[in-house]
């Protein structure tokens, strides 16, 4: 049921506007500008991105996670191998990203194919996590049911005290994905919902980007 609150909500978008003659003609370059401006208005959680995957039945999931890195070849994060998202990109290794700066009346979305990082990268990071956050890689079988929050706790102390004056080693379950974009899309908020949309897209690597502006 839609209530007159929920209708009547708005937010006029007059922070900004995007042409397709300012922008880079990288999208990693463009993105790099947004994603300073994100950083030098200090936002809580610039590096949070909605990730959307789908399962076997083609039904779609999305939850937010952190970006641990990117460059030229893709966009970073880490997560369980076994968790639901894990068991979605080995079935199909494809996904999308989203970026929402509210204060910024921005977002970027990101479409691409996934590929797991070698075990060296992902060992380099998980050897930079606090110490806490590298047993609760142990302790958590991400995405399964557990009995309670008194499991999980029970989890952490039996791994505590595994590796009691001791290094925590990375789960072998537990490591990296990029993804590597064939589409960006920006978009700029803009008065009476006439926002900017500007896409990039490729069909190979080594192609060229085409830039086009689309309609909100």
């Amino acid at each position: 049921m839609m209530s007159d609150d929920f209708a009547q909500a708005r937010v006029s978008y007059e922070r900004g506007s995007l042409d397709v003659d300012a922008v880079a003609v990288d999208p990693f370059e463009q993105f790099g500008r947004w994603f300073g401006r994100a950083l030098a208005v200090d936002l809580l959680e610039p590096y949070a991105m909605t990730i959307a995957t789908v399962d076997s039945t083609g039904q779609p999931s999305a939850r937010i996670v952190l970006m641990r890195g990117w460059d030229v070849d893709g966009f970073v994060f880490f997560t369980n191998y076994e968790s639901q998202k894990g068991h979605e990109l080995a079935h199909t290794p494809q996904a999308a990203l989203l970026f929402f700066w509210a204060p910024l009346e921005q977002q970027i979305r990101i479409e691409g194919r996934v590929e797991r990082l070698a075990p060296a990268e992902s060992d380099a990071y998980f050897a930079q996590r606090p110490r806490g956050h590298r047993l609760s890689a142990w302790a958590s079988p991400q995405s399964t049911v557990v009995p309670d929050r008194a499991y999980l706790e029970d989890q952490m102390r039996r791994y505590e005290r595994q590796f009691a004056g001791n290094d925590v080693p990375r789960p072998d379950y537990w490591g990296g994905y990029r993804i590597c974009p064939n589409r960006f899309e920006f978009w700029q908020g803009r008065r009476n919902r006439v926002h900017d949309r500007i896409a990039y897209c490729r069909a190979v690597p080594s192609a060229p980007w085409i830039i086009e502006r689309l309609a909100p």
